[in-house]
């Protein structure tokens, strides 16, 4: 079971919002769309549905032709962020609804009911109105449903945004599990870095409607092959800095220069742009190698162990991620360090050179 997706397109009124794109997903696998707002996550989504038809290109369901197939005829279950329940229907008939279309037995459909309520923590809720529960409670009820469909292809489209920490854990960990148990293909589209991280599986980064990369989720993250997608694949967004080659030495701002050791002593003489994530940007320095920047900060943000700390690098705009509650003054000279192994280079096209040391040996 594989879907596959064939230079697929879509234009609305002259605009694009998806360039062509080949992509193959398959069976049991779970497969998250990364990237900000607008990126294009939910338009592909409604592609691989059939909610829309492409401008250009085929959709594909185990080899067949499916691109002008109507959504009803395709086992597709899709969850958004907004959740959508039957108001006048029971939680329980709202889980068991598809179950029901399909004709199955009252037996099964009162277990696999019971099964799904008990994972989804809604045991105690089966016989209450979708209305007289919380959004967290809904969004699961919503998920649940989608869970006893038996689809082939199930999108998942942000939905645990409204769901309490706690929650979102548990199911970031047990929701994976089920559908590559099931033999499912899972398509999980969200803004968070962090997220695609835990879930695993493979990741497609998106940018202005173009999948950038595609691949097993830890190597897209060690090894983005361009800049755009470093960028998606970091939050807050990596910060980039103009570096030369010079001989044996790459030179940084602030009067910065490094030994071209291993790959790095391989390129050629001129200019690149050097990527790292705001989690390796230090106030303290941590080793003889350390580079030193005099920055200025612009704003401090307290999260509770950890601190963003927004920098003025001479116009450039980074950020770090530091650990403790700092005492910082606005607008005062911050010294920041960052190791040479943390760096990322990319040519001037923004297409990787060499990835980061720590990475590489990852």
């Amino acid at each position: 079971m594989a879907l596959t997706l064939e230079g697929v397109s879509k234009s609305v009124g002259g605009r694009v919002h998806i360039h062509p794109t080949d992509l193959t997903l398959a069976r049991g696998t779970m497969n998250v769309l990364l990237g900000p707002t607008l990126a294009g996550k939910t338009s592909l989504m409604r592609l691989m549905a059939g909610l829309d038809a492409p401008s250009s290109g085929r959709v594909l369901w185990e080899g067949a032709d499916v691109t002008g197939m109507r959504v009803q005829d395709r086992g597709v279950a899709m969850v958004y962020q907004q959740f959508i329940n039957y108001p006048a229907m029971t939680v329980f008939e709202n889980i068991a609804s598809p179950l029901r279309l399909k004709g199955r037995p009252r037996d099964e459909i009162r277990r696999r009911v019971g099964e799904v309520a008990e994972m989804m923590k809604l045991t105690p809720m089966l016989d209450r109105k979708p209305l007289e529960l919380s959004g967290g409670q809904q969004q699961r009820c919503a998920l649940a449903r989608a869970l006893v469909k038996d689809a082939g292809l199930v999108l998942l489209d942000e939905p645990l945004a409204n769901l309490d920490y706690k929650l979102r854990e548990e199911l970031r960990v047990e929701i994976p599990r089920i559908f590559e148990a099931s033999g499912a293909i899972f398509v999980y589209a969200t803004t968070e870095p962090e997220e695609a991280l835990l879930l695993g599986g493979s990741t497609a980064t998106l940018w202005e409607g173009r999948v950038t990369q595609f691949g097993p989720t830890p190597e897209v993250y060690r090894r983005p092959q361009d800049a755009t997608t470093a960028r998606v694949f970091s939050d807050p967004p990596m910060n980039f800095l103009a570096i030369e080659k010079r001989g044996d030495r790459l030179a940084f701002g602030d009067g910065q220069a490094v030994a071209a050791a291993g790959p790095l002593a391989r390129l050629s003489d001129g200019r690149y742009l050097a990527g790292f994530r705001p989690n390796h940007l230090e106030l303290e320095s941590h080793g003889p190698d350390a580079m030193a920047f005099t920055t200025h900060l612009a704003v401090a943000e307290i999260t509770g162990s950890e601190t963003f700390v927004h920098l003025d690098h001479h116009g450039e705009r980074w950020v770090g991620l530091v650990h403790g509650v700092r005492e910082l003054q606005i607008g005062a000279p911050l010294q920041v360090h960052l190791d040479p192994a943390h760096v990322y280079v990319f040519g001037e096209d923004g297409a990787l050179v060499a990835p980061a040391a720590y990475a590489a040996a990852a």
